[in-house]
């Protein structure tokens, strides 16, 4: 699953980006809208966020490149991820709607806990996926909580910090998998640390799916807008091929 955020470096730019995950390797697509005062994001990600408010991005524009994506693919998943402030101030029947209309399949609000989403839950109905967060400091008590209404897959935060701060520990995430996988039958997907492709490889063996973000968005930072698609989409292809080939073997150390 890549991670790529809308908006960055430019709207057009991000658009070329996207449109091209799939044939790079992308099964699913995670699409952050930018926020000013992000929580979980790490320096990566925040300055991707800078750079598209910089640009012109919002919610609304991430809504419009969903809707752009969709009409070139009806196949590849693709959910949102961000913060709370925007969804409240478009509204949250209107996000809702807006996401249904645009083809988007869920969504992640990071700071949204479940006790605070009903609204969102009743707004996104039986056909857009609510995906909550777990985190190697939930216990099993609060693990209820967080599988309690959750659809689509569960997010498993695989360190205690921000995007991209640290390197997963495989083994650790292993045994946080299959922990999960006791207490739900949705999918798990395991994100923030996994930039190389050893460790996608790693953890790919166990997980449903691989969260890469602040790999690719570092990529976008390195260079001309020009060639930023190319860049990308050569680093989604490497983490992409280390992840299809664990899943080919299916070997599980």
């Amino acid at each position: 699953m890549a991670y790529v955020m809308a908006g960055d470096p430019d709207h057009e730019t991000c658009f070329e980006i996207l449109k091209g995950l799939p044939n790079a390797g992308a099964d699913l697509i995670e699409l952050g809208f930018p926020f000013s005062d992000p929580m979980a994001d790490g320096p990566s990600v925040q300055r991707a966020g800078q750079r598209a408010l910089k640009a012109g991005g919002s919610l609304r524009r991430t809504l419009e490149l969903t809707a752009r994506f969709r009409a070139n693919d009806n196949e590849t998943p693709l959910i949102l991820m961000g913060y709370a402030n925007p969804i409240e101030s478009m509204g949250v029947t209107t996000f809702a709607e807006g996401l249904r209309k645009a083809g988007g399949d869920g969504a992640i609000v990071v700071d949204l806990p479940p006790e605070e989403d009903q609204d969102l839950r009743a707004a996104f109905g039986a056909d857009l996926s609510l995906i909550r967060l777990a985190t190697p400091t939930t216990d099993a008590s609060r693990l209820a909580t967080v599988l309690e209404g959750v659809s689509g897959f569960v997010y498993y935060v695989s360190i205690a910090g921000v995007t991209g701060a640290d390197a997963a520990a495989p083994a650790a995430v292993k045994t946080a998998v299959q922990a999960l996988k006791r207490a739900t039958r949705l999918p798990i997907a395991v994100g923030f640390g996994v930039r190389a492709a050893e460790t996608a490889r790693a953890i790919a063996r166990n997980a449903d799916a691989v969260v890469v973000g602040s790999a690719f968005v570092d990529e976008i930072a390195g260079g001309a807008n020009a060639s930023a698609p190319d860049r990308v989409l050569r680093k989604v292809k490497l983490l992409s091929d280390a992840v299809h080939t664990a899943r080919e073997q299916g070997d599980n150390p």
